[in-house]
């Protein structure tokens, strides 16, 4: 099970010219694109995939829908795979934060909102289950799943606090039922069980009745708990993700290659947060998973944005591609490596399709203005962003500087320009 499952478009009415001309009013020319190898392309997108990539002018109809991404780098989609819609935007609010259905459904949404306009199509919230709220937060977040339906993809991750023990009885009931609300992901916080390994066990047991892919909080800061976890979760099918990790660049660096290792072989995926730990963990450590170390065992390692304004980090962004420049400014990875922990790693952990910017892919695209990928993790200022082939987030910036000698003897670069005054 993925984490999204895309809606086929409907089929038309019509027959004939008719189907034909429909087809036609629903395709998009993205013209003048620059690709990461330096070619410079025309892209037509139709039924939410990439039908054709051409050189300029060879894809011209006077009957498509056009943009122009001259000057844009176009890219494949990020997609979110650590997000918390339900405690998003509550850092500033005065007293407790309400999770009222209505409440956390507007924060869930604006969150993705703000995501989708940095770019990700798709995103994967992990929302708290139990205590005095039930499931009443879990089923705001799959509400706002519902109205974002077209322009991004939301999944939620069911989150149990406690599931051992006669405290755990309860949350492991809850869990249950939050499955079959339509939460696809089962995840949760061993680390806070009394039983961690109790935990895992229900956990792998209840994803592999249901066969949910499993996502789960740990610091990783205790080499023996995550080698029990990769001997329970190897084979898992569709797979473990766990993060953010971040204890695992606190061990010895023996420790932590051994449990790499270990991760690798089980085949379990990590998930890292360039910005710092979630709420989730109580911010127990702010530093990055070692993301080269893991990627030398073998492991395939995410990045995910945490905490968006909320108690985890209350300036936290919801930006992939701030992730990408925190792994290629501080993380060791060169700029594609990092855009593609934000994007074809990401894609992959939530079990999403493949995208290339080519012929039959997923019409999941970014369109940055930039020549090259370190360009746009340096400067990602105006982007257009595009999912199921249609172009659902614009963001423009322009850059103008005043009149002056040394602006003219540069030629410093503007992407507008305003009128003169009176």
């Amino acid at each position: 099970m993925s984490d999204s499952q895309p809606q086929q478009p409907s089929p038309s009415p019509r027959s004939g010219n008719g189907n034909a001309a429909a087809a036609e009013a629903t395709t998009l020319l993205l013209a003048g694109a620059r690709l990461t190898d330096g070619r410079t392309v025309d892209v037509r997108l139709g039924g939410g995939r990439i039908q054709a990539v051409g050189t300029t002018g060879s894809l011209s109809s006077p009957v498509l829908n056009r943009v122009d991404l001259s000057g844009y780098l176009l890219l494949p989609a990020p997609a979110e795979p650590h997000a918390h819609g339900d405690t998003a935007l509550t850092a500033d609010g005065d007293g407790p934060v309400s999770y009222a259905p209505d409440e956390v459904q507007r924060r869930a949404t604006e969150a993705a909102l703000l995501q989708l306009g940095h770019g990700a199509t798709a995103m994967r919230s992990h929302v708290r289950i139990g205590d005095v709220h039930g499931l009443g937060p879990l089923a705001a977040v799959l509400q706002a799943r519902r109205s974002l339906r077209g322009l991004a993809d939301l999944t939620a991750v069911a989150v149990p606090r406690l599931l051992t023990g006669v405290a755990g009885a309860d949350g492991l009931a809850m869990l249950r039922d939050a499955v079959k609300m339509g939460a696809s992901v089962i995840g949760g916080c061993p680390d806070l069980d009394p039983d961690p390994t109790g935990f895992l066990e229900a956990v792998l047991e209840l994803a592999d009745e249901h066969g949910c892919p499993v996502d789960l909080h740990t610091d990783g800061d205790d080499p023996a708990r995550l080698a029990r976890l990769a001997a329970m979760a190897g084979g898992l099918r569709p797979g473990v993700t766990v993060g953010p990790c971040g204890g695992l660049s606190r061990l010895p660096l023996d420790a932590a290659a051994r449990a790499a290792d270990q991760l690798a072989a089980a085949g379990v995926r990590v998930t890292c947060l360039p910005q710092g730990d979630c709420a989730a963990l109580e911010r127990r450590g702010l530093r990055t998973a070692p993301v080269r170390l893991l990627r030398a065992a073998g492991v395939r390692v995410a990045a995910g944005s945490g905490a968006l304004r909320d108690a985890g980090n209350p300036v936290g962004r919801g930006d992939p591609l701030e992730a990408a420049y925190l792994l290629a400014s501080q993380g060791g990875l060169r700029p594609a490596e990092a855009y593609e922990s934000v994007s074809a790693c990401a894609r992959e952990a939530m079990g999403l399709p493949e995208v290339r910017v080519e012929a039959g892919f997923p019409a999941e695209l970014l369109a940055v203005r930039g020549d090259g990928i370190a360009g746009v993790l340096s400067l990602a200022y105006s982007r257009i962003v595009i999912h199921r082939g249609r172009v659902v987030a614009r963001t423009s910036a322009v850059r103008e500087y005043c009149d002056s000698a040394v602006a003219v003897a540069l030629d410093l670069p503007r992407q507008g320009r305003t009128e003169a005054g009176p």
